[in-house]
């Protein structure tokens, strides 16, 4: 089975000079944590709403500060057509729970997220990533 085969495809995608109350406000609204941040179909970053609140508010920031500035630039990242056991493997080494995927061109087409692989693979190798990540 591919990434593809269970990455989400309408992901909610933040822009460079979205406010920082804006993402805050579109997670909050969609129940997630999580939103890869795209100039055009070009992943640059993601922001989590833990960065929001450990590097932008506990810093000081605005709440109209353009949330580019509080991103994780390059992150890991899956292809599409990647094995979802090999997917599984890294995010439980990286320590991540969710990765913006990429098609051939470099372009994002979607996001897949522990949840998304531990509802459709097998059960022993969804809960070694959760083990993996959990550890610290």
């Amino acid at each position: 089975m591919k990434v593809r085969d269970l990455m989400s495809k309408d992901v909610q995608v933040a822009r460079p000079g979205d406010t920082l109350q804006e993402v805050a406000r579109r997670m909050q609204a969609g129940g997630f944590g999580f939103m890869p941040v795209a100039d055009g179909d070009t992943l640059i970053g993601a922001i989590t709403d833990r960065d929001i609140v450990v590097r932008a508010v506990a810093g000081g920031a605005a709440t109209t500060s353009p949330v580019v500035e509080f991103i994780t630039r390059d992150p890991y990242t899956a292809r599409a057509d990647d094995d979802l056991k090999t997917v599984l493997d890294a995010m439980g080494s990286r320590q991540i729970r969710r990765l913006p995927v990429l098609d051939k061109d470099n372009r994002l087409v979607g996001v897949v997220s522990l949840g998304d692989l531990s509802t459709r693979v097998k059960e022993k190798y969804a809960g070694e990533a959760l083990e993996d990540i959990s550890r610290n």
